[in-house]
């Protein structure tokens, strides 16, 4: 079994629609990043959004999505690749907040001020980065205030996640709906309409619908045609040489204090959570090469 990305287009080709199954990978977010019940179910819904703005975009180009709100979990950042991959980290992994009305608060732990960045990788030499403030700091509601204000293209989103009391993650995904331009907003709203007299995605996700049938539900008596499927993967391309990099550009001071204090240096990937250690000596090397510049 695999998580995967959908779409479909309907038969006049001016509405298309993605979903997603995420369940697996965030479940391997939540134990990379030992993340709690709020941080779980903010970040597994970040990166299913990351993952449906993706599935928007063409070969080798990704998307990433920031919440940085003034609540306890900090940023919250989700980074995907049109060719399936993802990956995100919350700056707070174990700030939890109390719930509401008996289900997780994930706008009280994001917080109600501030701003969601979206930064798009198309291949350009400048990367494209749209600016809006928090709406409901609900993440899906979030990501359509974003795509209305900034790209001027209404969208219908759902994101969804699904803990046990043990903090396992039973069920995650969402789907996307927009127009093309020029936007068919009265289809956009029956459309939106019908979505709200269905069970919740992560209901559907856990009771057995792929994202090809949850899309095939939600353009029911709408003709329609599938037009592909992505599998979908937690992946990170960090590197040991990466890591290099960034202590290379550390100054002599910085190296020194780091050789006063410890033995070496332990350089961990925000986004995966991966170490990477590097001795004393490697230290010492690097110390040696910049005071010869």
């Amino acid at each position: 079994m695999t998580d995967t990305l959908d779409r479909i287009i309907t038969a006049s080709g001016n509405i298309f629609g993605l979903a997603c199954d995420t369940t697996i990978l965030v479940n391997e977010a939540r134990r990379r990043h030992d993340l709690g019940p709020t941080a779980a179910a903010a970040l597994g819904r970040a990166l299913s959004g990351a993952v449906l703005l993706a599935g928007l975009l063409k070969d080798d180009q990704n998307v990433q999505v920031i919440f940085e709100g003034n609540g306890p979990l900090g940023k919250v950042s989700a980074q995907a690749g049109s060719s399936g991959w993802c990956r995100g980290y919350v700056s707070s992994p174990r700030a939890d907040v109390p719930l509401k009305n008996g289900l997780i608060d994930v706008a009280g732990g994001i917080g109600r001020a501030g701003f969601l960045r979206v930064i798009k990788d198309i291949g350009l030499k400048e990367k494209y980065t749209g600016l809006v403030r928090l709406y409901t700091s609900e993440i899906g509601e979030d990501i359509a205030y974003y795509l209305t204000e900034s790209e001027q293209t209404p969208s219908a989103i759902s994101v969804g996640v699904h803990l046990q009391a043990d903090g396992t993650i039973t069920a995650a995904g969402g789907y996307l709906i927009q127009s093309l331009p020029p936007a068919d907003e009265k289809m956009l709203r029956e459309l939106d309409n019908k979505i709200q007299t269905h069970s919740s995605v992560t209901s559907l996700i856990s009771s057995g619908h792929n994202p090809a049938a949850i899309l095939s539900l939600l353009f029911e008596g709408t003709p329609h045609k599938h037009t592909g499927s992505t599998p979908l993967a937690f992946r990170c391309y960090c590197s040991k040489e990466k890591m290099e990099d960034i202590l290379d550009t550390l100054s002599n001071d910085d190296i020194e204090y780091l050789l006063e204090q410890n033995d070496g240096v332990e350089v961990k990937c925000d986004y995966c959570n991966t170490a990477y250690n590097f001795p004393r000596e490697y230290l010492q090397t690097l110390a040696a090469r910049k005071n010869l510049h």
